[in-house]
């Protein structure tokens, strides 16, 4: 017998017969029903999607295939194994299909143009009247028509309007086939603002913490732990249950574009960090575990990128067919592995290993001695089969990175296919490559066409049982990660807590205090730091030119001043003439060149490949590497990808620039630099120009204040080594980590790995003593 809702005023009464033996309650939460099960899993169901409940035993199941009886998928008694497979076993080969794609970017609301653009009824957000928390119209074609169940959301208008979308797009999953939920994710979302201000009492859209970078420059473990467990706090209440993350790659290269996601270059502590990371996001306790560390406040980590996307040759990212190779002149493949086999699988908490894991984009170059195959490692049977599932064991989901089964357009479009080494496959042919790897999910495709294309491909080649079997495989793998963590009982949530659950004053103090330990102080010079506040200080524009981001995308030109004038206010005054200041205090981006392509220099008729530059002048490579190690690409007639003799122009060397003049202008009278640092940066260009320096990883300006004026004493370390010139960064080999010789500047520190100053002198602690011993070996 189920409950009757009996209303007085705002009081609802729950009444339940005793007679029946009824163990369960249910109550109205907004679009949705919430049934407790006394001594048992609370279940939400939503009345639109046509699932009724079922009973056994006096405790409440939901019937989602709507046969009229309780399935074992569906009895939230049984183990998450057990589960899994008689869901999959009962799926037919459209359904597994739908589950093994990976949607692409999903703005709520979806935006207007550009990449990412949804429609609403065929109309942009803005015109058609339907709230922020709709589904788009490419949203219902793909969960109804494609079976996707795996969405990644990108940006959200508010905590509340995130709950109020999963809730809609849950309850129409649920009417549909076997009732699988939608297992939504998101990368990384926790950065700063920088502009913000911090104070005790504030809350926000979500909690802002240092990037991984800063994460990696506090050297603390547990400190790292923590953000994960108040990340996936956040995630789950934003109905994020799988975090596209950590990003665990080596970054051997300083150079490589993607340096700033890493935990820096040194395999123990990105080992240590990865492990914290994923143990704080999937490892829920007391009344939020389910079984096995995982629970209600659990969220899978998808740890990338294996086998480790590091050493792209010159530097170059794999995003771009001009950087698909990686390559291994200090014969250190292995080593790349270890904060994977040492970390994200050995986990300190319950969970025990990382619930999934994305190959990178790169063809690691000359590394399959088996089958002599130079292609992306999604599509490596060496680095997927062999290695990680077959020699490492590796029994959870494999997930490629976005778009590696399109068409490449072109060799330097961030958002073209990607199929390294396989550009002459069909794109179903490409399917069914990764999937004979173990490769279980496709990343960014939404349509299924494709995957029934290569099963129909390996029934013909293996037999329809061999393919049912694979694809029940995966479609096993995938299920667990959704099971676990609760979705299949209740992926519903009460939009009112969602948003008092994220960015609360605790969660937000948390954060604000772990970005006061990413800063690193390099230099302070006669201790010029801590300033005094109620000074006067000069802080001078920074010019930022016309140009495109990432996507392609023109940015406008800007000269603007670099922090929030009004936050700096509260600590000092400022001037905008250098006379009047006691101090000035500049702010600067680290070098930006590019990623070692460059379009123009292709168009006039030569190969378009210059160096990635750390340095703020212009920079020419000289005996620099002839030819290059590797090369190739169906857009290109040549496979010699030097770019010795070429110059790299600096987009930002205006900020070089600013502290020259601005060390001018004070005339003897202190100049402090504080360097938002992306890569290893050659400091010697502006070191003499500064009495201070302070690096981070993308803080809030309010942090850099505290550090200043002492409020705060700086703690962090340099999680990579800063290079003494470009000649030691093309030295240096892509594969390895800490092999560069290193700056020392005009006080005698030697900027490597490992080194930050305090108030005191250079810091010498137990963080010290563990991680700048020699580097670690692959076992």
């Amino acid at each position: 017998m189920r409950t009757k809702n009996i209303t007085f005023g705002l009081l609802t009464l729950l009444t339940a017969s005793a007679a029946c033996g009824q163990n369960w309650t249910e109550t109205k939460v907004g679009n949705w029903t919430k049934v407790t099960n006394k001594g048992g899993k609370t279940i939400g169901y939503s009345t639109a999607s046509g699932v009724k409940l079922l009973t056994d035993k006096g405790f409440a199941f939901k019937d989602l295939n709507k046969n009229g009886k309780l399935d074992k998928y569906e009895d939230w008694r049984l183990s998450v194994d057990e589960r899994a497979k008689d869901l999959a076993s009962k799926m037919t080969i459209d359904q597994i299909a739908g589950l093994m794609l990976y949607s692409r970017h999903q703005p709520i609301p979806a935006a207007a143009g550009g990449p990412f653009a949804g429609t609403y009824g065929g109309k942009i957000f803005a015109q058609s009247g339907v709230k922020a928390s709709d589904l788009s119209d490419q949203q219902k074609a793909f969960l109804t028509n494609d079976n996707l169940r795996h969405v990644l959301i990108t940006s959200v208008q508010s905590p509340e309007i995130a709950a109020e979308w999963n809730n809609n797009a849950q309850a129409l999953v649920e009417g549909i086939g076997v009732g699988i939920p939608i297992n939504s994710s998101s990368d990384p979302r926790h950065g700063t603002r920088a502009d913000a201000e911090y104070n005790a009492g504030a809350g926000g859209s979500i909690s802002m913490w240092p990037g991984s970078l800063g994460l990696a420059a506090t050297f603390n473990p547990d400190a790292v732990k923590r953000f994960g467990q108040i990340a996936a706090t956040e995630y789950r209440a934003l109905g994020i249950a799988t975090a596209l993350s950590p990003q665990v790659d080596l970054a051997t290269d300083p150079r490589w574009n993607r340096v700033s996601g890493t935990f820096g270059e040194d395999p123990q502590l990105a080992t240590d960090m990865a492990r914290a990371y994923i143990d704080g996001f999937q490892t829920s306790y007391g009344a939020n575990e389910i079984t096995g560390g995982w629970g209600y406040h659990s969220v899978n980590a998808m740890v990338k990128h294996w086998p480790g996307g590091g050493s792209g040759e010159g530097g170059r990212d794999a995003h771009y067919g001009y950087g698909k190779y990686a390559v291994y002149p200090g014969k250190n493949f292995e080593t790349a592995f270890i904060p994977f086999l040492n970390g994200a699988f050995k986990l300190n908490g319950k969970t025990g290993t990382a619930a999934a894991v994305m190959p990178y984009y790169t063809i690691s170059y000359g590394q399959d001695k088996k089958y002599g195959e130079n292609v992306g490692n999604s599509y490596s049977k060496y680095i997927i089969h062999d290695l990680l599932r077959t020699k490492y064991n590796y029994d959870g989901v494999v997930c490629t990175d976005w778009l590696i089964t399109a068409d490449e357009t072109a060799v330097d479009v961030f958002l073209t296919g990607k199929s390294w080494g396989v550009e002459k496959l069909t794109v179903a042919e490409r399917h069914y490559k990764i999937l004979m790897n173990g490769v279980d999910q496709f990343g960014g495709n939404n349509e299924s066409g494709p995957v029934m294309e290569a099963y129909k491909m390996g029934v013909k080649e293996h037999g329809e049982s061999f393919m049912r079997t694979r694809f029940e495989q995966s479609a096993v793998r995938l299920l667990r990660n959704i099971f676990r963590v609760g979705l299949f009982e209740n992926p519903y949530l009460d939009p009112q807590v969602s948003q008092k659950s994220v960015g609360t004053p605790e969660y937000m103090k948390v954060g604000y205090q772990t970005q006061l330990e990413s800063v690193v102080m390099l230099k302070n010079k006669a201790k010029a730091l801590p300033l005094a506040k109620g000074k006067t200080v000069y802080i001078p524009k920074q010019f930022t030119p016309a140009g495109r981001n990432f996507l392609g995308m023109e940015t406008p030109e800007k000269l603007a001043y670099p922090v929030n004038l009004n936050i700096v206010k509260k600590y000092f005054n400022i001037t905008d003439n250098p006379a009047e200041a006691d101090y000035a205090l500049v702010f600067i981006q680290s070098p930006n060149s590019g990623g070692g392509y460059n379009s123009a220099d292709a168009k006039a008729g030569g190969t378009g490949y210059v160096p990635v530059s750390l340095q703020y002048g212009d920079y020419t490579a000289k005996g620099t590497r002839d030819p290059s190690m590797a090369g190739g690409d169906p857009m290109e007639t040549f496979t010699n990808r030097t770019y010795n003799g070429k110059t790299a122009k600096t987009i930002n060397s205006t900020d070089l620039n600013m502290v020259k003049e601005t060390y001018a202008k004070m005339n003897g009278k202190p100049v402090i630099v504080a360097l938002n640092m992306s890569n290893p940066t050659v400091v010697s260009e502006f070191e003499g120009q500064s009495n201070a320096i302070l690096v981070h990883f993308g803080v809030q300006d309010q942090a850099l204040m505290d550090i200043l004026t002492g409020v705060h004493e700086p703690s962090a370390l340099l999680p990579m080594q800063m290079p003494a010139d470009m000649k030691t960064v093309e030295a240096q080999a892509e594969d390895v980590p800490r092999d560069m010789s290193c700056y020392k500047d005009s006080e005698g520190n030697t900027y490597d790995f490992g080194f930050g100053l305090n108030w005191k002198g250079v810091i010498r602690d137990a963080r010290t003593a563990k991680y700048k011993q020699s580097v670690l070996s692959a076992k």
